[in-house]
Formats: C-alpha cells, structure tokens, sequence
C-alpha cells in the first residue's frame, strides 16, 4: 500500500487522450482540466467523448482521477456579478465531474480582494450551500485547495479551510487537497520528521486528515514562509528529499492520490523523472 502516484496530465485533444497519457507513464493517479483552465466558457461534453473517457478509464485501471476547475473562478468575491459568475462556473465544472465520473474537483477557495478574509469566507461557505442546494443529486466532492497565502487568497492557513468548512451544511460533499508547495509557502515546514509531524498533527486537530483526499506534491522554488507559488522539481527546491520521503512512507495518507504538478515540456518528460524519484522514496511495507 501506498499513495497513488500521478501528475496533472494535458487533456488536449479530448479529456480521454490524458488517460492514455497518464497509462504511458504507469500513474495510478491523474488530474485533469475538463474545460480550458483560462476561459469561462465550456464546450459541452458530447456523448461520444464520455464514451471514449469511460473506455480508457476502464482500458488503463487509473482509479483515482481528479479534476481542477478553472482559475477564475472567485467564489470569495465581494462583487455580486462576480461572485454568481464563478458560483455559476463551478457548478458547470461539477456537472462536467458528474458526467465523467470523476469523484473529485480541486478548487482554490479564492481571494477576498479587501474585503477581509471574514467575509471572504463566508462568501465561499454561501457559494457551495447554495450550489449543493441546487444540485442536490450531484456525486463530485468539491476539495478545497490550500494556498500558499498571496495577496488576499484564502485558504493559506488550515484554520481558514475549517473556517469554510465550519460554514458548509452538507460536509460529506467537502473535502481538502493538500499542496506540498503551498503550506510549506504559507509557513508549515515538512523538511525533517519533528515539523512534519507537528505540521500533519497541526491539520488533523484543525480540519482532520479524515477530510484530506488528494496531496499536491510539488517542491517550492521559494523559502519557508515566503507566501509565493513557485513549484519545483521534487527534491530540488526548498523542501527537500527528506519531505517527500516522509510524506510517500507515511502510511495515513496511502491510498490517496498524490499528483505532480511540477514544470514541464511538451512530451512531460520530467513527469518521468519526478514519479521515478518518488518511487524511490517509497519503503517497502513489512
């Protein structure tokens, strides 16, 4: 046992290609884009392409497939225009999980953008009320993402996320996805096993690793504390092996998918490399 290895794989050319994307690569994880990450608008999910998403699902065995939302979508805005425009957008981004049957959607909580990150926070927890009102028979999870803390995002401190969490009636529909690079910009070291304990005791008595269903794993360009989101190749960035070697073998979180999302070319060589090294990380279970 062990967590699932994957990365956020290209979905160009269809949401089915990256299937067969993630299978070259022997992931048993993968995250996707059902939609282009940077437009509002989405190109309806025909028939024929679920079919071929179903197919390849079942061609390659990849069990755990997630989904991020796009990255305008604002539910913590105060400005009503935009915050019923993102509401609006991550339903769409829901319904399109639902289609595919894809369990989780990886979503940001948002930026305040000086309203103050209270009443930011309540507006996120009124977005997905009402969303889980208005579709009530939905599957998908929506996981917030934790932040590294730029500008007015929320989501950079655990007691944020529980904060949200706190606000949302229907908590079987919430969950988190916990970025390596984010928490350790946000101020949560994971470098050696005394503050990566105390950083995974810190998320279970605030939020509750019950409520973790994805990890991030991406090493940080940028210092503890730093507040910037720069990935980097794990084990060449400001984390370390050791952080990584301690969160693959820690056996709370096997069975959960844990994705890459670190720079890379066109043909994703360096997914290859990164996988390969986690890989090596891993201790075998006695």
């Amino acid at each position: 046992m062990s967590i699932q290895f994957g990365s956020h794989v290209s979905a160009a050319g269809g949401v089915d290609l990256a299937l067969g994307r993630a299978a070259e690569l022997e992931m048993t994880a993968c995250q996707i884009f059902t939609k282009n990450e940077r437009q509002w608008a989405a190109k309806p999910l025909e028939a024929a392409l679920i079919d071929r998403f179903m197919a390849k699902r079942n061609e390659t065995g990849i069990g755990h497939i997630i989904s991020h939302d796009s990255y305008l979508i604002n539910v913590a805005s105060p400005d009503e225009a935009m915050w019923e425009k993102s509401r609006q957008a991550l339903m769409e981004e829901l319904r399109r999980c639902d289609l595919l049957g894809v369990q989780f959607l990886v979503s940001h909580p948002g930026a305040h953008v000086g309203s103050g990150y209270q009443a930011g926070i309540r507006r996120v927890g009124e977005a997905i009320n009402q969303i889980h009102s208005d579709m009530p028979d939905s599957s998908a999870v929506l996981l917030l993402e934790t932040t590294a803390g730029q500008g007015t995002c929320l989501g950079a401190t655990f007691d944020e996320i529980a904060e949200i969490i706190h606000l949302v009636d229907d908590k079987n529909r919430l969950g988190v996805c916990l970025d390596t690079c984010h928490v350790f910009a946000a101020g949560y070291d994971l470098r050696d096993s005394t503050s990566y304990e105390e950083t995974m005791s810190a998320f279970d008595n605030t939020i509750g690793l019950h409520r973790l269903k994805c990890i991030h794993l991406n090493d940080s360009v940028k210092p503890l504390g730093s507040k910037v989101d720069r990935h980097a190749h794990i084990g060449e960035g400001e984390l370390g092996k050791e952080a990584f070697e301690l969160i693959v073998n820690d056996p709370r979180l096997f069975g959960l998918p844990g994705i890459l999302e670190t720079p890379k070319g066109a043909d994703a060589s360096e997914d290859r490399v990164n996988l390969a090294t986690l890989r090596s990380l891993t201790r075998a279970v006695a």
